[in-house]
């Protein structure tokens, strides 16, 4: 098992920052990329940012430079740092894992999402 739990969404102006973090928990497991995603109401969930084991990170074009994703060294906890935020922005952010979980038995891919947390941009 691996669950995610996040937090630091709310409503800020536009310009203002906000952080969210994702913290991962459960059985053993390694985490093999971590990301967060967004999904405004009634459209499709969008890639937002991923970070790799190794460090290696990527953006959706509209949040480079804007946007830094970072975590410790075995992705346990993940943050997203959100600056120069706009109205468009505003969205739920999931974060996501894709761990291998181990127990007696072997081990299995397990992919896992948070519960969301709801950002707001808007003066």
């Amino acid at each position: 098992q691996v669950q995610l739990v996040e937090s630091g969404g709310g409503l800020v102006q536009p310009g203002r920052s906000l952080r969210l973090s994702c913290a991962a928990s459960g059985s053993t497991f390694s985490i093999n990329t971590m990301g967060w995603y967004l999904q405004a109401p009634g459209k499709a969930r969008a890639l937002v940012a991923t970070i790799t084991s190794d460090g290696i990170t990527n953006y959706l074009d509209s949040v480079k430079g804007r946007f830094t994703i970072s975590g410790d060294n075995a992705l346990n906890l993940v943050h997203l740092q959100m600056n120069s935020l706009k109205p468009e922005d505003t969205a739920v952010y999931y974060c996501n894992a894709v761990a291998v979980a181990s127990n007696f038995y072997g081990r299995r891919q397990v992919i896992s999402w948070g519960q969301g947390t709801q950002v707001t941009v808007s003066s």
